[in-house]
């Protein structure tokens, strides 16, 4: 393996980090409310079928008991 030169490194991750397209404040805010609102959709989504099968499990288990 080829021994690489720290100060050629350096450069190299430097010219590759300008590379990098930074997202602006808005993006940052609308993204993050996005997924706010979806984690919010899926904890309501999976509370409803959590009740729905206790409910009918409950309900099976009643008939039997």
């Amino acid at each position: 393996m080829a021994k690489a030169n720290p100060v050629q490194f350096i450069n190299e991750v430097r010219s590759e980090v300008a590379k990098v397209v930074w997202p602006t404040r808005r993006e940052v805010l609308l993204t993050t409310i996005m997924v706010f609102i979806m984690a919010a959709l899926t904890a309501t989504f999976f509370s409803l079928v959590d009740f729905g099968i206790r409910s009918g499990l409950s309900a099976v288990l009643n008939a039997f008991g």
